[in-house]
């Protein structure tokens, strides 16, 4: 049928979609839909086709130590591959207000192939890479392919999931460190943008419980209502500081690609 599945953060806010096949061939694709709580995007290819695919393995049976390949382009645009190897398989959370339960750590990276799948050694794809992160030696997140899996039939009738409630969003930036979890930004357009935050803030408290992680700021977070402020205590050279911001659904956020 002409779907690609990706990582979401390499369409959103795409202004054009254009996909070069294996042949050689440059075809327009069009943005179907996107999860932002796996991270999964997919798009369509504009076309009669045939187009060629690769089956989908069961990534629920990949294990730690099992080779695997990243398929993606090289610097001129020419198909490659890195062969490698699933470092651990764990829950992951990143800057951006994320949380995967269940994530690929695959062994060498490669910085270049965000997005690209990631095959088991019979050719079925099992995951699709994500981010490159982080000290030497470096390792690549892969999203398991059943994330895309469970919620496929949504994003391509839908455009996103609706059978769940979506997170609510402040759209901070956040880094854990020896002092606390730290702020490091935020997205542009984003409630926390323009809340009072400021880079280096200590996060203490949400909603007046103390926050002992990324992943618990996380989970406080997501348990409030989308729409709601919520109050968060921050940390700032020796002095607390109590910010109010209000939560979002993303999807009210960032435009559809193309539109």
């Amino acid at each position: 049928a002409g779907y690609v599945m990706t990582v979401g953060y390499i369409l959103t806010d795409a202004s054009g979609i254009q996909v070069r096949l294996q042949d050689g061939r440059v075809v327009p694709g069009r943005f179907v839909g996107q999860d932002f709580e796996s991270g999964i995007g997919v798009l369509k290819l504009e076309g009669a086709g045939p187009w060629p695919y690769a089956p989908l393995g069961d990534s629920s049976a990949v294990g730690a130590g099992d080779p695997v390949a990243i398929v993606g382009v090289d610097g001129e645009n020419k198909l490659a591959a890195t062969q490698g190897a699933v470092q651990e398989i764990k829950r992951f959370t990143g800057y951006w207000e994320y949380l995967l339960e269940r994530a690929f750590i695959v062994t060498p990276p490669n910085p270049a192939f965000g997005g690209s799948p990631m095959v088991n050694t019979r050719g079925e794809i099992v995951g699709v890479t994500s981010l490159r992160l982080g000290d030497p030696p470096q390792v690549n997140v892969a999203i398991p392919v059943e994330y895309f899996v469970a919620v496929r039939d949504e994003l391509f009738k839908e455009g996103r999931v609706r059978s769940r409630p979506p997170r609510p969003w402040l759209g901070l930036y956040t880094v854990e460190t020896a002092q606390g979890l730290v702020v490091a930004g935020a997205s542009p357009a984003s409630p926390a943008l323009d809340a009072g935050f400021e880079r280096g803030d200590v996060i203490v408290r949400v909603n007046a419980e103390k926050v002992e992680s990324q992943e618990d700021f996380y989970r406080k977070l997501w348990k409030t209502q989308i729409g709601q402020e919520i109050g968060i205590v921050v940390l700032r050279e020796g002095k607390f500081h109590a910010i109010g911001v209000r939560t979002v659904d993303r999807h009210s956020v960032f435009r559809r690609p193309g539109n």
